[in-house]
């Protein structure tokens, strides 16, 4: 899939955000006054430019208020209407942080739920995609949960917490590449399933369907070389997870401290979801003869 820069940013950046306030909520970091402030408006501003970079996306912009109307059957709606009620419902909690008091802790839950609900939400609009092997398994919503899980608990600054997400995340980021690997061969689609000639033989390609390159080849396809993959798939690994975990396990978790760690991780985020959406191999790529030979990333890079 073509890793598009506006969904990058998006989603690593609302998971971050979203996993904060899902921490803050539950008062994981109890912080009053000016500390206040300066993390609950963390939260809110990556939420929020999370899901604002996600308009940029859309063909029409203006009209991704129509988005909300359609809750009963796109993920897309509901991650909608779960991100807008997570944040109204955590502003009198973040004011009453801010003004020095604390509101009863039901409060603090009800928005928490909803922010565990978007990053769910989030996660199911690609894993609810059959068309895409890869997407389409139980690691995909495991992958954005750690990662706002993590991104929240680091800028929370709190060490062990922290660490032990961390490590989790790394294990999982590991078990989405490995066995995502395989994903697109064990769902048996091949060039005979993609042109519906399968029962007369095995098909091959003998020209490109078009003279030049259209929507579908632009959006759907899109060729990582495997030396280039593995290297990011370490760098990944390492920042999102590894260095953090170094950090947070022997470093005082003072604020530049927690700074530099979440810095690290978010790096390592944006590697992550750079693969996540280029190594992501559609169906449609079989029409077009545009399928590695092993079920893999094909071509130099």
């Amino acid at each position: 899939m073509h890793p598009a820069p506006s969904v990058i940013i998006f989603t690593v950046l609302s998971g971050a955000g979203f996993g904060l306030l899902f921490f803050l909520a539950l008062g994981a970091a109890p912080v009053f006054g000016l500390a206040a402030l300066l993390l609950w408006g963390t939260g809110y501003a990556l939420a929020v430019i999370g899901l604002l970079a996600s308009t940029f996306h859309l063909g029409n912009p203006q009209r991704a208020l129509r988005a909300f109307t359609q809750w009963r059957t796109s993920w897309l709606s509901r991650e909608g209407w779960a991100s807008v009620g997570a944040l109204l419902l955590l502003v009198p909690v973040a004011l009453a942080a801010i003004a020095g008091g604390a509101l009863p802790p039901v409060f603090g839950l009800v928005g928490a739920a909803f922010c565990l609900a978007t990053v769910a939400a989030t996660s199911m609009i690609y894993a609810q995609l059959k068309t895409v092997p890869r997407w389409n398994y139980w690691t995909t919503p495991a992958l954005f949960l750690a990662f706002a899980a993590t991104a929240g608990a680091i800028l929370t600054g709190r060490n062990l917490p922290a660490a032990i997400l961390s490590a989790a995340l790394g294990v999982v980021l590991v078990l989405s590449f490995r066995l995502g690997d395989g994903r697109f061969a064990r769902r048996g689609a091949s060039l005979g399933t993609a042109t519906g000639l399968g029962r007369l033989g095995a098909p091959r390609v003998l020209a490109p369907a078009h003279t030049s390159s259209n929507y579908l080849m632009k959006e759907m396809i899109h060729v990582v070389g495997r030396k280039h993959s593995r290297r990011l798939r370490w760098i990944a690994v390492i920042f999102a997870s590894v260095l953090p975990l170094l950090i947070m396990l022997f470093v005082p978790p003072v604020p530049p401290v927690v700074a530099v760690a979440a810095l690290l991780h978010l790096a390592g985020a944006f590697v992550a979801r750079w693969l996540f959406f280029a190594e992501a191999e559609h169906v449609v790529g079989l029409y077009y003869g545009q399928r590695g030979p092993e079920g893999g990333t094909a071509g130099g890079g």
